[in-house]
């Protein structure tokens, strides 16, 4: 297959593939082998797919093939190429965790969020890099290394979903899916120019969980635009009854976005989400035209901003306890292979009492009312996805916004944990570049449970900029 023919594959919309496949207008084996190539192709310079299931992959399309032409009804992903991230466990496919104590594990069965994009007729690529049990919004690990970003490969991916993003931007898979504690969905997203949604807590229930109740860390789909996201969405939602969290509405209800008339929307704009999540001049400059773009689409738009003031106490206070429920006996068993900012983290949520965790839990159920109040007067909030613009990848997170220096590997996220911290459902899209071409994401957030709204605004505001659509020159 030419380099146009594989480009013409790769970067088509999986809706179109869906299509296409459907009507049998292309076969499996002709989108995964363009996918196969497109990855031997790129992928040594991006390092976003790192365990390849070439054979496997080839043995599936085939399958499908002969399903489809044996006059089976065709499930909505139906011979798409799908990569999972390195943290979801995939039957038969080496799982790694993106930690040297994991780097032979190959799991026995397939999580929810695996199994329902393969139930859906999906087939696996391989999967995504992820840092170290996804701590971190920056990609890297000492099992696979690092992910550069496919805009400029000196620079970082993001994370801890940067594997899936980079390999959706380098046009290696049709549609990918990662998790999003601090911005891990979102992050990536808007580093390479991608689409990633936080949905709601529920939204996409997760199983096996140890801890089932929690609404901090979500699963998620990313696209190359928003219409993509809610066609994955539509297969990751929807009740199950091992996750107690589960939202009841069918996961249907997403395969079709609405229609994009945005007209009349109160929207708020915040650059720094109100003083407590400072920018970079370059994000903020690259994001001030998309003000003047929903004026042209009929919004009003406002200056403003929900009080968030103790979000990061909350934030740091629940992931600290988190990561040591989940990761404290790992700790005991193998601290020299575990990197030292999670070392911290886990040792962090050591530290706390019984009242540290009770006085975030109050705090966070005060935000969620002033939040609630908040969307009563505005249908989205707008801001920058990331207070940074993607940086030097040797780096292990950046030491300063325009000068102010950045204490910890958290810091400068602040601008999306502060939002996971509200519960709300919040997307990236593709938000413009900075002069010097790289990405910058614009982060839409919708009221509780509003994730049909958010990706409606989203679609809009992408086809009104087409930032989307342009792709990295690799």
């Amino acid at each position: 297959m030419d380099h146009d023919d594989i480009a013409d594959i790769t970067y088509r919309p999986a809706r179109e593939l869906a299509r296409m496949l459907r009507e049998r207008e292309i076969s499996a084996r002709e989108v995964v082998e363009a996918h196969l190539e497109r990855i031997e192709a790129v992928n040594p310079r991006v390092n976003a797919v790192v365990t390849l299931c070439g054979e496997r992959a080839m043995d599936e399309a085939r399958a499908a093939d002969e399903f489809l032409a044996g006059g089976g009804e065709p499930p909505p992903l139906h011979g798409l190429p799908v990569a999972h991230k390195d943290t979801h466990e995939t039957a038969g496919v080496r799982t790694t965790f993106g930690s040297p104590v994991f780097a032979g594990n190959v799991p026995d069965r397939d999580e929810l969020v695996v199994a329902r994009i393969r139930a859906a007729g999906a087939i696996t690529l391989g999967k995504t890099n992820t840092p170290e049990f996804a701590a971190g919004s920056h990609t890297f690990n000492p099992v696979f290394g690092l992910t550069r970003n496919p805009y400029d490969t000196g620079r970082s991916a993001g994370g801890s979903s940067g594997g899936a993003a980079a390999g959706l931007a380098a046009g290696m898979t049709a549609l990918a899916e990662g998790s999003d504690m601090g911005g891990s969905l979102r992050n990536p997203a808007a580093f390479n120019n991608v689409v990633g949604l936080r949905p709601s807590p529920g939204r996409v229930p997760q199983h096996p969980a140890p801890l089932g109740w929690s609404a901090l860390s979500v699963q998620g789909p990313l696209a190359r635009d928003t219409a993509d996201a809610a066609l994955l969405l539509s297969v990751l939602a929807g009740p199950d009854p091992r996750s107690p969290i589960a939202l009841e509405e069918p996961g249907s209800a997403f395969r079709l976005l609405p229609e994009t008339d945005v007209r009349g929307l109160r929207l708020a704009w915040s650059p720094d989400l109100g003083g407590s999540a400072p920018c970079e001049r370059a994000v903020a400059d690259a994001l001030e035209p998309a003000l003047e773009v929903f004026a042209q689409l009929g919004c009003e738009v406002a200056e403003d901003a929900p009080d968030l003031s103790g979000a990061d106490d909350v934030f740091r206070t629940l992931r600290a306890w988190q990561f040591e429920a989940t990761l404290g006996g790992l700790l005991d068993r193998a601290r020299e292979w575990i990197k030292p900012s999670l070392v911290w983290n886990i040792e962090e949520g050591r530290k706390l009492s019984g009242a540290d965790v009770a006085r975030a839990e109050l705090e966070r159920t005060r935000i969620f009312h002033r939040v609630r109040e908040f969307f009563e007067r505005y249908d989205a909030l707008l801001l920058p996805v990331s207070q940074v613009v993607p940086f030097d990848a040797g780096l292990e997170y950046p030491a300063d916004i325009d000068g102010a220096q950045q204490q910890t590997y958290l810091d400068w996220m602040r601008s999306c944990y502060h939002i996971t911290v509200t519960g709300c459902p919040a997307l990236a899209v593709p938000g413009g570049f900075t002069p010097g071409g790289l990405p910058v994401g614009l982060q839409i957030v919708g009221p509780h449970h509003a994730d049909r709204r958010v990706l409606r605004i989203g679609r809009a505001f992408e086809q009104a900029t087409g930032h989307g659509r342009r792709r990295p020159a690799l």
